[in-house]
């Protein structure tokens, strides 16, 4: 079993690097924390950067988990491997650019790119938003599957996540206390399907729900609050056509032995408790 520790970044590939970097500065609220190697990294907390944009292909996504050590790492390799699954280790160069002593990198069963990184970076200093988003850090992604059954499999099997609730066929996974931290929705092809960060509470939620309105930035689902999680959400849309999450109030499980998933039909009401109704493709029959 590999121990997924924690999720730490989001890689990004656009065709318009700078014209995401304002999107990330002045619409979604990070902090600029260098540019090397073609890419621009943003912080959304005290770790050294949780999302980049690269100029290249706006499919090519790539998520990274933490694991413990070096040691976890190789084993972790070995693992992937034996599920035949290509594994490639980064160069000293390629680390450096993600900011981690060590990664390898593979896909998912249904084609997401995926990095296991040891020993990622942190800033030491507070993150220091460029505008006052209400951001407390980066929390959960969604990914697409193309077979949910077997992409469950693999991340509650090989990996360390467990299922806290599902809406249809889509897993919501955990690997620590919050609800989830992964999110599989049914879909034709692989990616990353949305990027959450969570908010301070309510009162950010709805700023932002009118400052992109004031800006035409696309809302696609909300304001509404998630019946699985108990968070209070806002999705909206951003280059490329990635779709981007605030939310806030997200549920933790504790009791973890007594916890038992719950099921939720595939329909909007599982979506959204207030009756909001999803503008996104993985979350419509």
């Amino acid at each position: 079993m590999i121990n997924l520790q924690d999720i730490g970044y989001v890689r990004l590939g656009t065709g318009d690097i700078e014209a995401a970097a304002r999107y990330a500065k002045t619409v979604l609220g990070l902090e600029e924390a260098g540019r090397a190697g073609g890419a621009i990294y943003f912080r959304s907390d005290s770790r050294d950067h949780t999302l980049a944009y690269f100029a290249g292909d706006p499919a090519d996504h790539t998520a990274g988990f933490e694991v413990a050590s070096g040691e976890a790492l190789d084993a972790a390799g070995a693992e992937i491997e034996a599920q035949r699954l290509p594994v490639r280790h980064g160069t000293r160069e390629e680390c450096e650019l993600r900011r981690c002593a060590a990664f390898i990198h593979f896909k998912d069963p249904s084609g997401n790119g995926i990095d296991l990184v040891v020993r990622p970076h942190h800033s030491g200093r507070r993150y220091f938003p460029s505008r006052d988003a209400g951001i407390t850090g980066f929390s959960h992604i969604g990914l697409r599957t193309t077979d949910a059954a077997r992409d469950e499999a693999f991340w509650t099997r090989v990996c360390s996540a467990r299922v806290s609730d599902r809406i249809g066929a889509a897993p919501l996974l955990r690997i620590d206390e919050v609800h989830h931290k992964i999110a599989l929705f049914p879909s034709a092809y692989p990616g990353v399907q949305h990027i959450n960060h969570q908010v301070e509470g309510v009162d950010d939620i709805m700023r932002a729900y009118y400052f992109l309105k004031e800006r035409n930035v696309k809302i696609v689902f909300g304001p509404g609050r998630h019946p699985t999680s108990s968070a209070i959400f806002l999705y909206f849309e951003g280059p490329d056509g990635m779709v981007y999450e605030y939310s806030t109030g997200v549920r933790n499980i504790t009791d973890e032995a007594n916890y038992r998933p719950r099921q939720f039909p595939f329909e909007a009401g599982s979506f959204c408790m207030w009756g909001s109704k999803p503008d996104i493709p993985e979350f419509r029959k």
